[in-house]
C-alpha cells in the first residue's frame, strides 16, 4: 500500500479516503492547505494509484477496511480526522465503526456508507459479467470517462487528466479499478453486503460528531438522494451543496470546499 504521510509528525492526523477511480492525487491540494499545521495521511487503496496491483488479493470492503486499520496502527496513530469521497464513505466509516474511540472529525463528500439498490445504468453495465471487465479493464471505460463525467462547473486540464489516468494504464492496472465495480453489494446475496450493513449500523455512532458534508449536487451517481441521507445520519453536520458542481467535488468546487475543509480541520 502507497500512501501520503505529510505534515508534522503527530500521534493525531487526518485521514483522507479515495473511491474509485481516483487515488491520492485527489486530495492534492486539501494536503497542500492542511500539511503545515495538521498531518495528512492518504493512502491508495490496493490496486488503485501507486500501490501494488496484484491478481490475487482479495478485493472486497473488508479487506480495505482490515488495510486501513492495519495503516493506522502501523503508524501508531490515536486520533483521526476522516475525509471520505466515494467508496472512501463505506471503507472509512466501517474502519471508524471498529474504533470509534479513535475517531474525531468528519468530512463526508459525495460518499454512502449505506445499502442502496440506486446504481446508474452505466455503472450496472460495467457489472455485468464478460462484459464489465472488458469495458473497464480492456477498454478503460470507467477510469477515463469519470475524468469528463464527474465534472461539471470546470473541465479538468489535460495534465490533471493525464494525471488521474496515469496508474490505469494497462488491463493489468487496471483491476482494482475493475474490482471496486464488482464489489459493489446491490442485494443480500453479494459478498460485501454483510459488512456494508454492519458498516451502516455502526454510523449511530457518530451522530454527535462534529461533521461536514460538502456536495456536488450534479453528481451522476451519488446523487441528493444521498445527500439526505447523510443529513439524517448526521443530524447536526454543517451542510453545503453545490447545485452546479459534479462528483469529483474537490476539483469541481475547490475554490469554494478546499478553504473550507481546511479551516473545518483546524479548528480546535
Amino acid at each position: 500500500m502507497s500512501y501520503l504521510d505529510e505534515g508534522p509528525r503527530q500521534e493525531e492526523a487526518v485521514l483522507m479516503l479515495h473511491g474509485n477511480p481516483t487515488w491520492s492525487f485527489y486530495y492534492r491540494q486539501l494536503v497542500g492547505a492542511l500539511s503545515p499545521a495538521r498531518r495528512c495521511i492518504v493512502p491508495d487503496h490496493v490496486g488503485m494509484g501507486l500501490s501494488e496491483k496484484p491478481a490475487g488479493y482479495e478485493y472486497t470492503l473488508a479487506s480495505r477496511i482490515a488495510d486501513v486499520a492495519a495503516l493506522v496502527a502501523s503508524l501508531g496513530l490515536r486520533r483521526v480526522d476522516l475525509v471520505v469521497h466515494d467508496w472512501g464513505g463505506a471503507i472509512g466509516f466501517g474502519f471508524a465503526a471498529k474504533f470509534p474511540a479513535m475517531i474525531g472529525r468528519l468530512v463526508v463528500l459525495n460518499t454512502a456508507a449505506f445499502t442502496s439498490a440506486r446504481i446508474p445504468l452505466r455503472i450496472a453495465a460495467c457489472k455485468l459479467p464478460a462484459v464489465g471487465p472488458l469495458l473497464v479493464r480492456g477498454l478503460n471505460g470507467f477510469a477515463a470517462p469519470a475524468t469528463v463525467m464527474a465534472m461539471h462547473r470546470r473541465a479538468l486540464s489535460p495534465e490533471e487528466r493525464r494525471a488521474y489516468l496515469f496508474p490505469y494504464d494497462s488491463w493489468a492496472n487496471r483491476v482494482g479499478v475493475n474490482s471496486f465495480v464488482q464489489d459493489i453489494p446491490l442485494r443480500p446475496s453479494h459478498r460485501s453486503w454483510a459488512t456494508l450493513v454492519g458498516v451502516e449500523q455502526g454510523l449511530t455512532q457518530f451522530r454527535d460528531r462534529p461533521a461536514l458534508l460538502e456536495w456536488g449536487g450534479r453528481d451522476f451517481c451519488f446523487n441528493d438522494s444521498f445527500l439526505w441521507r447523510w443529513r439524517e445520519v448526521l443530524p447536526h453536520a454543517e451542510v453545503h451543496r453545490h447545485g452546479d458542481a459534479g462528483h469529483y467535488i474537490l476539483e469541481d468546487a475547490r475554490e469554494d470546499v478546499v478553504p473550507r475543509v481546511a479551516a473545518f480541520l483546524r479548528a480546535d
